[in-house]
């Protein structure tokens, strides 16, 4: 497409135009999904022209493609993997990652990017192949060397279930939040914050390999 194609710049065009889209798309798509959604549905809840869909995205399949990124960067705090000290050793490394993880699983997120984000990632299409190819991958193979220079004599089947376990530690509290409520009360489960998760998931997962932290019995 040469500059004089592209598509002109709706009427109606400001800096936040943009941003009423996509929280607009999210709130259609969570709900209806990719295929029951409408680009007039959405452009209505917006607020904007149904040309600022072409001027912005291109197509509804890009629009679902860049709402999807926009969930799961909300649902996951959005930021970059903070640089480690460099006289970390092995295992403080793999510790920090851990923190990490759970610091994204424990951002706050709208229940639309929730919601959003896991009906994709439930029916992988082609946001879910962007957001892993962008953002999972290399998180995931960052925590497997982690855990491959803390345990290098580990196989790859059990390095592999070993990163899923941490894994799975950091999205229980994610994803089973509401049900544990229901269970065991929001009092309970309203004490389990930030820091008493990261304590809890890296003092077991660390002690499960054979690195207890120090001060743990």
């Amino acid at each position: 497409m040469t500059p004089s194609d592209s598509p002109p710049e709706p009427t109606d065009a400001t800096p936040e135009a943009r941003e009423r889209l996509l929280l607009a798309a999210e709130a259609a798509f969570a709900e209806h999904g990719y295929e029951g959604a409408t680009v007039r549905e959405i452009t209505k809840r917006a607020g904007v022209n149904i040309a600022a869909v072409s001027y912005y995205f291109g197509d509804k399949e890009r629009l679902y493609v860049e709402t999807v990124k926009y969930a799961h960067s909300c649902a996951t705090g959005g930021l970059p993997v903070p640089t480690p000290p460099p006289d970390a050793t092995p295992v403080q490394l793999l510790e920090l990652f851990i923190r990490e993880l759970v610091r994204r699983m424990h951002a706050p997120a709208r229940a639309t990017s929730m919601q959003l984000v896991m009906r994709e990632m439930s029916n992988p299409g082609k946001a879910a192949h962007v957001v892993v190819d962008e953002f999972v991958r290399p998180m995931a193979f960052a925590l497997r060397e982690r855990l491959r220079t803390v345990l290098p004599g580990l196989d790859e089947k059990r390095l592999l279930m070993t990163g899923f376990s941490v894994i799975g530690q950091c999205l229980f509290y994610r994803q089973n939040r509401p049900i544990a409520e229901l269970i065991f009360g929001k009092d309970a489960v309203g004490v389990l914050d930030l820091e008493a998760v990261s304590n809890h998931v890296v003092r077991f997962t660390l002690t499960a390999i054979g690195h207890p932290p120090e001060g743990s019995s």
